[in-house]
């Protein structure tokens, strides 16, 4: 089976080209790229007007399987990846039961079969997530996966996550961690500053990240290993990153849209769906965040795409954390760095899909010969407004509901096989 993508406006991050090109592609591989390519195909789509990105790496999702499968699933969760041009995705193992041994990632990657994108599990860094006994590292790589993390929860004892860094490294998986100090967060549920005091609710201070963020990096520094630093949103914790990497400290960090888009104030309608872990901070930190990008100093651009089902979310105070986001990150990155002029396309692609499958050691992300044609055709001028019913995801609850964004997926290919269209 051949297919030919002929004018696109094709960004290749990886071999530092950006232009008007083809791309042949036989069997889901990259055969060529080159400008007027006259060669036979079983189909030809026509990209002209469009950008034609390699598809996108989401380094960090909730699928919620096994075991929650009300809010999400392996298939919703695929589904709702391809509408949002992304092919690869990275799930977090706070399931039910944690992804902590070798049978359930065996699970999850059976059920990705009949995925429309490209599942990688992460396993957890303690037994059950509890923070007390390390996982078998090595038999969770060797069943496919590719990094170790406590998302959901803090590893709260230093020693133990000294032992994982080191333990993680030589298993060549690398730990991904959340950063949070539960002592601080003491039962808040959103920013602690203004709005908090306004809304009179328990908030979350920001010296949480900020301190377990200097804590991993300084392991990390003192054993010279690496460690990856989730969702990253406040000021305070990208100083510290800045710093350890210029430095020489293995670490990299990533971010979210909301965190570079929206503020604490949108609680002021006390709607849960703008509470997030970690919460929407003030402005200062939406501007650091947004800098931090600009200058190079954050890896990537995920979603920490969680959804909820809305019976959970219809309580305020009472509501968990998180939000979806896998069908709006391009659009809302596109919206917010590059039709402000802020980042270009080209670095658009090496955040959200060269740097998470570089870090994490994940095929794709180039349209160099031999590569896997996961791909995303892009309206870069297409502006629509979020309308949670339309998202396919099972739960509706994004941060970005009635915002217009700028840029749509058009269609998203996996292998060379069209996994979505925007109809």
């Amino acid at each position: 089976m051949s297919l030919l993508l002929k004018n696109g406006y094709v960004v290749d991050s990886v071999n530092n080209f950006e232009g008007i090109s083809d791309l042949l592609i036989e069997n889901g591989i990259i055969i060529k790229r080159a400008e007027n390519i006259d060669a036979p195909a079983d189909e030809i789509i026509d990209c002209t007007g469009k950008a034609v990105i390699p598809g996108i790496c989401d380094m960090h999702v909730h699928f919620r399987d096994p075991g929650q499968t009300h809010k999400e699933d392996i298939i919703t969760g695929g589904e709702a990846a391809a509408a949002g041009g992304v092919t690869a995705v990275v799930c977090m193992p706070n399931t039910t039961p944690p992804v902590d041994s070798p049978e359930t990632v065996k699970y999850i990657l059976e059920k990705a079969k009949q995925s429309k994108v490209k599942v990688y599990p992460v396993g957890c860094i303690t037994k059950g997530l509890k923070g007390e006994e390390l996982c078998d590292f090595e038999a969770l790589r060797e069943a496919g996966c590719v990094a170790v993390s406590d998302d959901g929860k803090p590893v709260r004892n230093a020693r133990i996550m000294a032992r994982a860094l080191i333990k993680a490294h030589y298993s060549g998986l690398k730990v991904v961690s959340h950063c949070e100090d539960l002592d601080i967060i003491d039962g808040g549920i959103m920013n602690s500053g203004i709005v908090s005091k306004e809304l009179g609710v328990k908030g979350m201070h920001r010296l949480s990240e900020d301190i377990s963020t200097a804590r991993e990096i300084m392991l990390a520094a003192d054993l010279e290993v690496p460690v990856h630093i989730c969702h990253v949103s406040t000021q305070g914790s990208l100083k510290v990153i800045k710093l350890a990497a210029e430095q020489g400290v293995m670490v990299t960090c990533e971010t979210a849209p909301h965190y570079f888009m929206l503020t604490d104030e949108m609680l002021k309608t006390r709607d849960a769906d703008y509470r997030m872990n970690p919460p929407l901070r003030t402005r200062r930190d939406v501007d650091a965040i947004t800098e931090g990008i600009c200058q190079g100093v954050i890896d990537c651009i995920v979603t920490d795409h969680a959804p909820h089902a809305p019976s959970e979310k219809a309580d305020f105070e009472k509501a968990p954390n998180g939000v979806v986001g896998l069908e709006t990150s391009l659009a809302a990155t596109l919206t917010a760095l590059y039709h402000t002029g802020k980042v270009n396309l080209g670095k658009i692609v090496r955040l959200m899909c060269v740097n998470p499958r570089r870090i994490l050691g994940i095929p794709g992300g180039s349209f160099s010969d031999g590569e896997p044609a996961d791909i995303a055709i892009v309206d870069l001028n297409e502006e629509w407004t979020v309308d949670p019913e339309k998202l396919h995801s099972k739960s509706k609850n994004t941060c970005f509901k009635g915002i217009t964004l700028k840029g749509r997926v058009k269609m998203t290919l996996v292998d060379g096989k069209t996994v979505y269209t925007d109809d």
